[in-house]
């Protein structure tokens, strides 16, 4: 359970982060990608924060991931940059892929096919955990 401060920040974070990526994805040139995050959540300690993103298209995923993942310790450079008059320290980054679209894109597609899903459980979209 996330308590104000934590939501606070990961709000901030969700936000300011989202700004940074447009640009860095503007300045790359790189019209064709789109990158949302869908969610931050921040630990009770403030030292780490998990961001989770979208990507489209979906095939560039892993590699956007890979890229972020190296570029993390930039990416919280710039982050606490703008966000220096609120935050003592800026959690550690990690990113994931948020695949929750895909996941309820499955389970839409499982429910339309002729055999049911929940008779036959192996029909259903498997999720992948991370």
């Amino acid at each position: 359970m996330e308590n104000n401060r934590q939501k606070k920040i990961a709000g901030i974070i969700q936000e300011e982060l989202a700004k940074v990526l447009q640009q860095a994805i503007r300045d790359a040139g790189q019209s064709n990608l789109i990158i949302s995050v869908t969610k931050v959540n921040v630990a009770v300690d403030l030292s780490t924060a998990k961001v989770y993103v979208s990507v489209f298209p979906e095939t560039q995923a892993a590699e956007t991931l890979k890229g972020l993942s190296s570029n993390a310790p930039l990416i919280k450079h710039e982050l606490s940059q703008i966000t220096k008059n609120q935050f003592r320290r800026m959690p550690e980054l990690f990113f994931y892929i948020d695949d929750s679209l895909q996941y309820i894109e499955g389970i839409e597609q499982s429910l339309k096919e002729e055999e049911n899903p929940i008779e036959n459980r192996t029909l259903l979209y498997k999720r992948k955990m991370t």
